[in-house]
């Protein structure tokens, strides 16, 4: 798209938003349900799209791209009627005759930029809560996965409000343009590098951001655990998407005793989901390209491979591979991999992991594998992650009802489910006053007196919630104080 376009599709956004016709709750619903439509209605191409760019499977694109999607819609429309009713808190004794509620509203014009890795998951789920929050939103799918990026701009216009919800697509130049216009909100999903650039160009606007990353997610395995199941839950989670995916485990932390335990099992584990031969599964994907194919690579020199290694450049294959008693400063272990490279690091025990965890940036996730409920709990008080998955990898993705996002270095700010809604909601403070009750208001106007400030600051303190019951006692007390108010001040 040509720079003039991307600045006239980013004013036509926010000249429609100002008509309002994104605050109906039915004008919400309807776009959702649109959305709900395409999904459906455009399964095959979808596919079709993921396949070119990733070598997704089908049984991929479903579970890791189009249920998810749908349940959040679902969602969304079963529950926007109660996200967005008014919210009433607790009083003061000065506002108990009053209304005093948290009312939602859309930010406004915001910026989603999606990640090539989950090309149509990344960009769909925030917009599914930036719709329902009534906001109007600018899409920019990642150009590295550039069937599914043209697919989007041809199928969400067919779909959804063209002005309302425009579709920019290019490379570094339209993205560089996009960062120079004003937005109420910014969601981008990537790379920390990227992340900074994103933040800065926010900044200069002073746009919030909500900014998805990723980083060095540890695995500890413990030696109180079940490690056929360990470590066949790890080998799914590092291979799926062939390591294309931000919570995967990047690497795994285990006792020294157990080492070896854990790399033949993780082996049988590859050799059950892939075969002999992952180059030829329909289950085993590829490398997005090249350049990402050569980075892999460059990790592995110099690096005794334990298992795996192989690839086909022309393919864009990379195997399954393993590398045992890694140094942990070794290059593989200085930067996220985000490919099918599982590097591990034996440690002495458990308190070996946490201090290993924790001179480190702090990661998007961490996965805990032992029996031992004390030490789950421990690890957990002691680290500091966006998640944590006991005993599996990546399921707290899946669960709606949480917050997903990073901290420090791996993130900032959450999504999913209602949180999605709240990240583009903007919480207005409301109170609804009535012009009676003026004795007891009166304590705070001047000319300010000794006894005028006691009652003032009684009030003040004495905060209330708002049952019913609570509601009438509260109001017949602030009757009775206003009338005493009323005598001692005459």
């Amino acid at each position: 798209m040509e720079m003039k376009g991307i600045q006239q599709a980013v004013a036509g956004a926010r000249m429609a938003y100002r008509t309002g016709r994104t605050r109906p709750l039915a004008f919400r619903v309807k776009q959702l349900k649109a959305l709900q439509k395409m999904l459906t209605e455009n399964e095959d191409k979808i596919f079709q799209a993921l396949k070119k760019d990733l070598h997704k499977s089908q049984f991929d694109v479903a579970i890791f791209e189009v249920v998810g999607l749908q349940n959040e819609i679902t969602l969304a429309l079963n529950k926007l009627p109660d996200w967005t009713a008014p919210e009433f808190v607790s009083k003061n004794m000065l506002t108990i005759m009053d209304e005093v509620y948290i009312h939602r509203e859309p930010l406004g014009v915001v910026l989603i930029m999606g990640a090539w890795n989950y090309p149509l998951a990344l960009v769909i789920q925030p917009l599914i809560g930036a719709i329902a929050a009534g906001n109007a939103v600018v899409i920019k799918p990642s150009e590295v996965s550039e069937n599914m990026a043209q697919l989007l701009q041809k199928l969400l216009p067919q779909y959804l409000d063209k002005e309302l919800y425009p579709v920019v697509n290019g490379a570094v130049p339209e993205t560089t343009e996009l960062l120079k216009l004003q937005f109420d909100h910014i969601l981008f999903t990537g790379s920390s590098s990227v992340g900074k650039i994103v933040m800065e160009a926010a900044a200069k606007h002073l746009t919030p951001v909500t900014l998805e990353l990723g980083g060095k997610s540890p695995c500890y395995i413990n030696k109180n655990c079940n490690l056929d199941v360990a470590c066949r839950r790890i080998a799914w989670a590092r291979y799926v998407n062939c390591g294309q995916t931000c919570i995967a485990p990047d690497y795994i932390l285990c006792d020294e005793g157990i080492h070896d335990k854990v790399v033949q099992k993780l082996i049988e584990s590859i050799k059950m989901f892939y075969g002999d031969d992952p180059q030829t599964s329909p289950d085993y994907g590829r490398i997005v390209n090249r350049h990402h194919l050569s980075r892999l690579l460059s990790l592995l020199e110099g690096l005794k491979v334990t298992h795996g290694g192989d690839y086909n450049t022309q393919q864009l294959y990379l195997a399954p591979t393993i590398v045992a008693n890694v140094d942990p400063n070794a290059k593989v272990m200085q930067e996220e991999i985000f490919g099918p490279v599982l590097p591990i690091v034996p440690v002495a025990g458990a308190e070996d992991a946490i201090n290993f965890i924790n001179n480190r940036d702090k990661p998007l996730a961490l996965y805990i594998f032992t029996n031992d409920k004390k030490l789950i709990n421990r690890m957990i008080a002691e680290t500091s992650s966006g998640g944590v998955t006991v005993n599996d990898c990546m399921i707290h993705y899946s669960i709606s009802s949480l917050p997903f996002g990073g901290i420090g270095k791996s993130g900032i700010g959450a999504y999913h489910g209602k949180f999605t809604f709240e990240t583009f909601s903007h919480r207005r403070a409301c109170v609804i006053k009535s012009f009676r009750m003026e004795s007891l208001n009166s304590v705070r106007y001047p000319p300010a007196t000794e006894s005028k400030l006691k009652w003032t600051r009684w009030l003040l303190m004495k905060s209330h919630g708002s049952s019913r019951m609570k509601q009438m006692m509260i109001g017949l007390l602030g009757v009775l104080i206003a009338m005493a108010l009323k005598f001692y001040f005459l």
